[in-house]
């Protein structure tokens, strides 16, 4: 069964330039004086928003590759570890020790 990552993912570039053309276009209809000008900021507010969500998903994304990163190097830690001491190893919890250290310099 193939694995299916629970969040759907987004393109955010596209995101961003969809946010770029809709300024675009509502700026033409400002200045046209389609819209009353207390809209405008309010609208502007709106967009700003939507490049900060952005930004954010993108930081998200990033902390979260860290942390599956750094789980995926205790798990193999701690199997190394079971393996050590079922091969009658004298110092089987090394490898979780030098794992975890490493994960203090990180």
């Amino acid at each position: 069964m193939p694995h299916i990552h629970p969040y759907p993912d987004r393109d955010l570039q596209e995101v961003i330039t969809r946010n770029r053309t809709a300024r675009q276009i509502l700026t033409a209809f400002f200045t046209a004086g389609l819209f009353p000008s207390g809209i405008r900021q309010l609208v502007e507010t709106a967009m700003d928003d939507t490049l900060k969500l952005a930004a954010e998903v993108v930081r998200l994304r990033a902390n979260l590759a860290t942390a599956r990163h750094k789980r995926a190097n205790l798990v193999a830690a701690a199997r190394a570890t079971l393996a050590a001491h079922h091969d009658g190893e004298t110092d089987p919890l090394w490898y979780l020790r030098d794992e975890l250290s490493d994960g203090d310099a990180r």
